[in-house]
């Protein structure tokens, strides 16, 4: 056991919500009744992942854009270096301390799969699927992270959340059917898709232990950073893509490594920090029917009248597994 684990209660992470501190012995029993309004405790978490799933939704959209002109490697990098220094600056005004040595196999594991492998695999999957398939492939993570959280996590099976996920999936699977133009496809396309989705299901089971010891920013800093390293060998083709490409790809690159990475996952680790993985895992189906809407504005993308069915399927779903744990707030409140 390491000396950081000591019978006083352990320091929060830095990105917390304030609240009054119980001091060791019999007082600390009372800190619940201190604690700030459970209200506010509901509310953070929900607002981080509605801007997570914002922003994941919307870097569908960007990377349809910018991967005409950069390549799945190179993009991956550019996104994760940008949001690297991003997330570090705050890192070095806070004068952070690093992350104990038991924390760093984690830590690299996510920053392999989650931010290095899955995003090269998507990104290259995209360019041998179409968006419709490769957005009902890649949704199988959520199915895997409720059934790995389960296993390994012990959150169980709670039957909401099963039949939620299944809505939920269903609902992707339409909007996929509605989208998909089954003129690209491939074998190694379905590949990539899959190993996308188990790319992302094993790094959240990771992720998860770390949140209770490391801040969602000092995580999300050290993954990135691990994935952008990772990447290295893509900077050439970096180099090579944008000095041939438009500055607004330039522009899409640097948005994709201050919203949808730097921001969106730090706001996914603080929101993954006080939620279950599988019932937090599900709300992500709601990236695909946001990503329709959003290529219907800004790229005039017209969906088709399925597309909106499934896109109902999935807030269905969503609020299946969402339901329970809210009635029970409401009993204990």
């Amino acid at each position: 056991m390491s000396a950081t684990r000591t019978p006083d209660p352990a320091p929060l992470p830095t990105d917390a919500v304030p609240g009054p501190v119980a001091g060791p012995g019999p007082t600390a029993a009372a800190a619940p009744a201190t604690t700030p309004p459970t209200s506010r405790h509901r509310t953070l978490p929900l607002l981080a992942i509605g801007v997570t799933v914002l922003l994941w939704a919307s870097a569908f959209v960007a990377i349809r854009d910018v991967g005409a002109d950069v390549g799945p490697g190179a993009l991956t990098l550019g996104r994760l270096a940008v949001g690297s220094l991003a997330l570090g600056l705050p890192l070095l005004l806070q004068r952070t301390p690093w992350p104990a040595r038991e924390h760093w196999p984690r830590l690299v594991a996510v920053g392999l799969l989650w931010f290095g492998v899955y995003n090269i695999a998507l990104n290259a999957a995209e360019q041998r699927v179409d968006a419709g398939t490769a957005a009902m492939l890649v949704n199988v993570g959520p199915v895997l992270l409720a059934v790995l959280a389960g296993l390994s996590l012990g959150e169980g099976f709670p039957r909401p959340l099963l039949v939620g996920s299944v809505i939920g999936f269903a609902g992707v699977v339409v909007i996929g059917v509605a989208t998909s133009t089954g003129e690209r496809a491939d074998v190694w396309g379905v590949v990539l898709c899959v190993l996308a989705a188990v790319a992302y299901a094993v790094a959240v089971i990771r992720q998860k232990p770390l949140l209770g010891r490391l801040s969602a920013l000092q995580v999300t800093w050290v993954a990135c950073t691990v994935g952008a390293v990772a990447c290295l060998p893509f900077a050439p083709a970096l180099v090579a893509d944008l000095r041939a490409a438009p500055p607004s790809t330039l522009a899409g690159v640097v948005y994709l490594g201050l919203f949808p990475t730097a921001i969106a996952f730090t706001t996914w680790a603080y929101a993954l920090a006080r939620s279950d993985a599988g019932r937090l895992g599900s709300t992500t189906y709601l990236v695909p029917p946001i990503a329709v809407v959003l290529g219907w504005v800004l790229l005039d993308e017209v969906p088709p009248p399925l597309a909106f069915v499934g896109g109902a399927l999935c807030l269905v779903g969503v609020w299946v597994t969402r339901r329970p744990r809210l009635a029970i707030r409401r009993a204990a409140g």
